[in-house]
């Protein structure tokens, strides 16, 4: 079989989101037979039936679902090499995707233990995603985000978790707390909302939200907002995290600095 064009997996994964193939080659801006004929001749050349069709719904079929997968991942992996490639002809940047205001103080000490190009820093919650996609090089993250397949990792500490009450909550005196205490509390999330730092800091202050967060933060809190420490929550394992096939040198120097960091007895990120 003779190797797919691009445009064929953007016509399938079109499809195969919207189920419709009238939505789906409006999205594409081209006419409904032309993309059907086309989606007909992929599952040809395969030699697999992608979706199941009837005069009332289209379906993926379990085939389907999984060339879904595939081509989102490709049709990803080459957008990055695009951006990655653009990157590559300008100036040499490192950029750093780090969530917001989590980790600022083992941010400080990575940037002033790096003696290599000054990084960058991208603000996302989701930096996993910033490095498929090729806007960032690095990323400080937790090891237990979703999937990280694909990419090399470097341990440099832990974050204990906290929790965040408003100064006069009867718990905001207190040594620790367990999640059972918390959830008494009608204004407790378990996830925290995908906010910055600082509106989190202003919904605890005005009372509306308790929650937990990583003991980073604890130095950025204000008087109206208080952090105890969660007893029945493990630590967080923070990581330096970069793309397997990164070779770019730039990379390489700042997980050297992340490795000496985490072996350095004297620095507790």
């Amino acid at each position: 079989m003779d190797r797919l064009e691009t445009r064929e997996l953007e016509y399938f994964v079109a499809v195969a989101e919207e189920l419709h193939f009238s939505r789906a080659a409006e999205r594409l801006g081209i006419a409904q037979p032309p993309l059907s004929r086309a989606i007909a001749r992929l599952e040809r050349r395969m030699g697999v039936r992608l979706f199941e069709r009837s005069s009332r719904r289209v379906e993926l079929t379990p085939a389907g679902g999984v060339f879904l997968d595939e081509c989102r991942r490709l049709l990803q992996q080459l957008d990055a090499a695009v951006h990655r490639t653009q990157q590559a002809a300008g100036p040499i940047r490192l950029v750093v995707a780090v969530r917001p205001g989590g980790g600022s103080g083992l941010l400080t000490q990575l940037v002033r233990s790096h003696d290599g190009i000054a990084p960058e820093f991208t603000f996302t919650h989701d930096q996993v995603g910033a490095l498929r996609d090729g806007s960032a090089d690095v990323a400080l993250l937790c090891l237990d985000s979703d999937d990280l397949t694909g990419l090399c990792t470097v341990e440099v500490g832990k974050e204990h978790p906290v929790a965040l009450l408003p100064g006069g909550h009867p718990l905001a005196r207190r040594q620790t707390v367990t999640t059972i205490e918390l959830r008494q509390d009608s204004t407790y999330r378990e996830q925290c909302p995908p906010v910055g730092l600082d509106e989190i800091l202003d919904r605890v202050a005005l009372g509306r939200l308790v929650t937990v967060v990583g003991s980073a933060v604890a130095d950025r809190l204000p008087q109206e907002v208080a952090a105890v420490a969660v007893l029945d929550l493990p630590a967080t394992t923070l990581a330096v995290a970069w793309p397997q096939h990164m070779r770019r040198p730039e990379v390489a120097a700042f997980a050297r600095t992340a490795r000496r960091l985490c072996a350095d007895p004297g620095i507790t990120p």
